[in-house]
């Protein structure tokens, strides 16, 4: 009786509404229980549905690591949306990786289904929050942010818009069931993922797609226009780098490509100091995270 007692405590906080704070979650996807973190900031309200953006680590790191590495928990509470950091699989629990085709470890070696995943944590995080349902965004570094591209392509009846951050497409075509707006930050002296493409340093052995077939299979998918408008941004710091806005536009229903670029820039996440040095130079210039929360409030779905 004292066994079922807890088990019944248990199943009951799993289920309970979340309230503002940290918390971890477990969702089973294919006989395997995987986790996710989530972060409800302090202005959540559950009778108002709340944006979410689910923030995709790089691969051989996690969700812990990418709540520093990517600051957007400071932004959700900034501008007031959930954010959600999933995490990939691994044979150590702290080197993880997710499957966005032809990258990474793992997760692609064993063919994970990441999409089924990020689904079923969606789900979950429905039974527990108040969502919009038109505003779910994703975002990633790296591998993360392949897998944002992953899930544009066959997610797009739950993702709104993306914004990979260092991390091209993993496939060579895609084919949604709906335009998905596309935000991309890449540094063009990237030795990880490289701008132009082919392998960079690191252990994943991926031949990466260049930033380019990424933005050239995005822009024909949803139907923008093929000339783009080009804008230097603000030089804002003098930090080694300059940022140029590349924006295609008219798309179908309002849909955008966006390609930030981050010149002199490494493997880096705009407006973070990364931790290792050997990633590259990062740019004081731009926020990822600020310009990335305005592209998404433009894409709802529709």
């Amino acid at each position: 009786m004292l066994l079922l007692g807890l088990l019944t405590l248990l199943l009951m906080a799993d289920s309970a509404p979340l309230r503002p704070g940290d918390h971890t979650r477990a969702v089973q996807v294919d006989g395997q229980q995987r986790h996710y973190l989530v972060h409800v900031p302090a202005k959540y309200a559950p009778e108002t549905p709340m944006p979410v953006v689910l923030a995709f680590h790089g691969g051989g790191a996690n969700a812990d690591n990418m709540v520093f590495f990517s600051g957007l928990s400071e932004k959700a509470d900034e501008a007031g949306f959930i954010v959600v950091y999933p995490n990939g699989t691994g044979r150590l629990k702290r080197m993880l990786t997710f499957n966005a085709g032809n990258c990474c470890g793992h997760a692609a070696a064993s063919n994970v289904d990441d999409v089924a995943f990020t689904r079923c944590v969606l789900d979950d995080l429905e039974s527990v929050a108040n969502v919009d349902r038109r505003r779910v965004y994703a975002t990633g570094m790296s591998n993360g942010a392949m897998m944002a591209y992953r899930l544009a392509a066959e997610l797009s009846d739950r993702i709104a818009a993306i914004a990979p951050v260092a991390g091209p497409m993993g496939t060579s075509e895609c084919h949604p069931a709906r335009p998905v707006s596309v935000m991309h930050f890449h540094g063009d002296a990237d030795e990880f993922a490289p701008f132009k493409g082919g392998k960079g340093r690191g252990p994943s052995g991926t031949d990466f797609h260049s930033v380019q077939h990424s933005i050239d299979t995005w822009v024909a998918v949803n139907g923008c226009r093929a000339t783009p408008t080009t804008t230097r941004l603000p030089d804002r710091e003098d930090d080694g780098t300059a940022v140029r806005r590349v924006c295609y536009d008219s798309g179908k229903g309002g849909a955008e490509v966006v390609l930030v670029v981050i010149e002199g820039g490494g493997h880096t996440w705009p407006g973070r100091e990364p931790r290792m040095q050997s990633l590259g130079v990062f740019t004081r210039d731009i926020s990822a995270n600020d310009m990335m929360w305005e592209f998404f409030k433009q894409h709802p779905m529709k």
